[in-house]
């Protein structure tokens, strides 16, 4: 990936997670962390990766985000210097679970011994 996409994904991660957190109506997304951004060559889609902390089903979670996500979008576009927003998908970045299973293996490994 570019240097300008790397600082486009980079802006993009910083101006949604502020969004979610200071300025969104909905609690649940309060509760998400922006784990990173993939921004395509042509600028036409983001991926956006978040892990989330709060009591909801990851189900309900992802149909809130999906459901925001053109709120979202529209918010970022005045926030970000481009000439087009992406359409911006969001995915269950799952591994700070698997690093938190696996670092609960050697602890219960370092246990027994």
């Amino acid at each position: 990936m570019s240097v300008k996409l790397d600082r486009i994904a980079s802006e993009i991660s910083r101006e949604l997670s502020s969004i979610m957190l200071l300025e969104a109506k909905d609690e649940t997304l309060k509760h998400i962390t922006v784990t990173g951004c993939d921004v395509t060559s042509d600028l036409g889609l983001a991926r956006i990766f978040y892990t989330y902390m709060g009591d909801e089903a990851l189900a309900d979670v992802a149909k809130n985000l999906k459901e925001a996500s053109p709120y979202l979008r529209t918010v970022l576009a005045s926030k970000i210097d481009l000439r087009h927003t992406p359409e911006l998908k969001f995915i269950y970045d799952d591994s700070v679970e698997y690093g938190q299973n696996i670092e609960r293996i050697i602890n219960k490994l370092h246990e027994e011994e």
